[in-house]
């Protein structure tokens, strides 16, 4: 393969898996575990000629990456098609029903499977962008970040959650550190 995407697993509420953790029957998924696992298949994918362009997902070149997704964490427009499949055209956002059942009767009987949208605000895109872009190898413009924000960079970047390069070129762009603490960092620069 030229790609491998490598997502820590989250529990969703409402499927089996979430009743059996909350029953006791399944433990819930640790964070150490989760960073240490990132750490290993880091090494591993590094070492089979891979190279992170994502904080999840890894590509053998440029031409291997995954431009589909690219697309979510560009903010750029796109259409699901299918159960549960999200969608986002000039800042509207809209999703489908989840369940596969209640997806192919509203199709059956001529309805939208439509489940729900929402338009974006100015304030929601520019945290969107944040949040996704960060994410990325190259990262986010320095220049989103509002003042509390910029502050937030440079203590992250004395913190060795940023690369240096980048950041003297306008950008925050995470370190391996920063990927696996990715959460913490953007909750932090979009004050």
């Amino acid at each position: 393969p030229d790609h491998v995407s490598a997502y820590a697993l989250i529990v969703e509420e409402g499927t089996q898996l979430a009743r059996r953790i909350r029953r006791g029957e399944v433990p819930m998924t640790d964070d150490d575990v989760h960073a240490d696992r990132y750490l290993i298949a880091e090494e591993m994918l590094s070492r089979a000629g891979f190279s992170w362009y994502e904080v999840s997902n890894w590509a053998t070149s440029e031409a291997g990456r995954c431009l589909h997704n690219e697309l979510y964490w560009r903010g750029a427009d796109w259409w699901g098609a299918g159960p549960g499949a999200h969608s986002h055209v000039g800042g509207v956002r809209w999703w489908n029903v989840k369940h596969p059942g209640a997806y192919a009767a509203a199709l059956a009987e001529g309805k939208s499977p439509g489940a729900g949208r929402e338009v974006l605000s100015v304030e929601d895109r520019r945290v969107e962008r944040i949040l996704l872009e960060l994410r990325l190898l190259d990262g986010v413009p320095l220049d989103l970040l509002r003042q509390e924000g910029l502050a937030a960079a440079r203590r992250a970047l004395s913190d060795g959650l940023l690369r240096p390069e980048p950041f003297a070129e306008g950008r925050a762009a995470l370190t391996l550190r920063g990927r696996l603490l990715a959460d913490a960092v953007v909750r932090d620069l979009v004050d």
